[in-house]
């Protein structure tokens, strides 16, 4: 199983983090050790001193497949849930200034976390979410702000890397990123179901 992870996909972000707005997918690897389940405990990494959220809709891939036409890529999946894209934004940026890969900031251990997934077709379209910090709201958006769909993306991945069953798609995060600290509380809703919760510990 691996995590691909979409940037940039949603314009505020893009324009909040001063990057430019892609005119393709842009997409990074994370491997399953990132994975942390919901209710778990987050331990801030010890290597960080800017730790950041990102609220994302993350899809699972239902069966394998490469160079798959946009067309059919719905036949490629039918849950998601929420999962939160940890970056430490320091390191990364002291990789970006250096002209390296940045997967130390962030693709290091439980920097995944997800929640239990759900059947697409038991929510609306498109899609709305929200992550909480503290019980104050931090972050909003819906699937239909998205600069590149899940269909796009799977038509895009699949001609440069084969998605197997139980991939999982990181579809990108809105504006409103920001710094966490030891005993802050991440809470993500969809359609005001929530469906993830960790401790900052």
């Amino acid at each position: 199983m691996k995590i691909i992870c979409i940037g940039r996909n949603y314009v505020g972000h893009a324009l909040e983090m001063k990057a430019e707005v892609p005119k393709e997918p842009v997409f990074f690897l994370k491997p399953d050790t990132a994975i942390l389940k919901s209710g778990e405990a987050f331990y801030y990494p010890e290597f960080t001193k800017d730790l950041n959220y990102e609220c994302e809709i993350v899809y699972k891939i239902t069966k394998p497949g490469k160079h798959i036409e946009e067309k059919f890529a719905h036949k490629y999946y039918d849950s998601f849930t929420l999962g939160i894209d940890f970056t430490a934004r320091d390191i990364q940026a002291e990789c970006k200034a250096k002209g390296l890969p940045w997967e130390k900031g962030k693709a290091f251990d439980h920097s995944a976390p997800i929640g239990e997934f759900k059947l697409l077709s038991e929510f609306k379209s498109p899609l709305a979410f929200e992550l909480k910090l503290n019980g104050g709201t931090v972050q909003k958006g819906d699937s239909s702000e998205m600069l590149f769909n899940i269909d796009k993306i799977i038509a895009h991945i699949s001609q440069f890397i084969t998605l197997k069953t139980g991939d999982l798609i990181f579809t990108g995060t809105p504006e409103g990123v920001g710094p966490v600290k030891i005993g802050d509380r991440l809470e993500a809703f969809a359609e005001g179901q929530k469906m993830l919760e960790l401790e900052i510990k």
